[in-house]
């Protein structure tokens, strides 16, 4: 299966979620989607024995051809490209690779060079395959960089997505094409606005969901009031408790120090499992 773990707000316990999920299966691999700031490794610590360099093709214009007409300006959506009537400055931070002001450039003044955006780390940790995207200082499309990471998927394993945050194109780049979203949320009032957002998204895109609530003996009720009113399943709770946090400082996974967790879990995936198999 493909299980991605989403959320919406930051800070839920995502990361948290994904690598305790993992130790607690057999046959896995782990995508840390969350390119600009990926954290799994602090928890699963992998001995990394390759990295690979993303690359993106960014316009470059031959001045010498260029008359300063701005179609190229004007059909890039992404504002990567600004002409005056004298100079053209390209953003490569902003280029999302699209190719199209080389096709209406009418002088053929703009070619094409490769652009690092990124890379790819590969790692093996207590028979987990981790695979990691970081994105360049200074890049602002992740995206990019979230499909590469995604073309190294083994979907002769169990594949556990760890997506961003929020829910804009970094997001649903991670979670397209998964059997299975876990949404994690905190029932607090930002956790069930951002929940609602993430939910919204799920089934715009037709994604089976449900949803882990983190920290849930704090807060209020709210979250739950929503789940059973929109008929969304509540897979688990964690609760808030100090030999988890304890353990999270640490960046040690707490399914490794309190075994009971570790079947809940193996649970967790079989009620997916099931849900999915319907």
């Amino acid at each position: 299966m493909i299980i991605s773990i989403a959320s919406g707000k930051g800070g839920t316990g995502k990361t948290s979620i994904a690598t305790n999920l993992a130790l607690s299966i057999n046959n896995v691999q782990l995508l840390d989607c969350d390119v600009e700031e990926p954290n799994s490794y602090l928890f699963l610590k992998p001995e990394i024995n390759k990295t690979e360099d993303v690359f993106i093709f960014v316009p470059v214009v031959d001045e010498s051809l260029c008359d300063n007409c701005g179609k190229c300006a004007e059909f890039c959506e992404y504002n990567a490209i600004f002409v005056s009537k004298d100079k053209i400055l390209i953003f490569p931070e902003l280029c999302h690779s699209c190719g199209g002001c080389k096709l209406v450039c009418p002088t053929s003044a703009i070619r094409e060079e490769p652009h690092k955006t990124g890379t790819i780390y590969y790692g093996n940790s207590k028979g987990i395959e981790i695979i990691y995207g970081e994105l360049e200082v200074g890049d602002a499309v992740a995206s990019n960089v979230v499909r590469e990471v995604k073309l190294r998927m083994n979907k002769d394993r169990n594949v556990i997505i760890d997506s961003p945050p929020g829910a804009s194109c970094p997001v649903i780049e991670s979670v397209k094409n998964s059997d299975f979203c876990i949404l994690v949320t905190e029932p607090t009032p930002f956790g069930l606005h951002d929940l609602r957002i993430a939910v919204s998204v799920l089934r715009e895109m037709d994604i089976p969901f449900g949803v882990i609530v983190n920290r849930a003996d704090i807060g209020d009720r709210k979250v739950y009031d929503y789940c059973k009113k929109e008929n969304i399943s509540i897979l688990l709770e964690v609760p808030f408790e100090r030999k988890i946090a304890e353990l999270y400082s640490k960046g040690i996974p707490f399914v490794l120090e309190m075994p009971a967790w570790k079947e809940k879990f193996q649970k967790l995936f079989d009620t997916i499992r099931a849900m999915v198999q319907k």
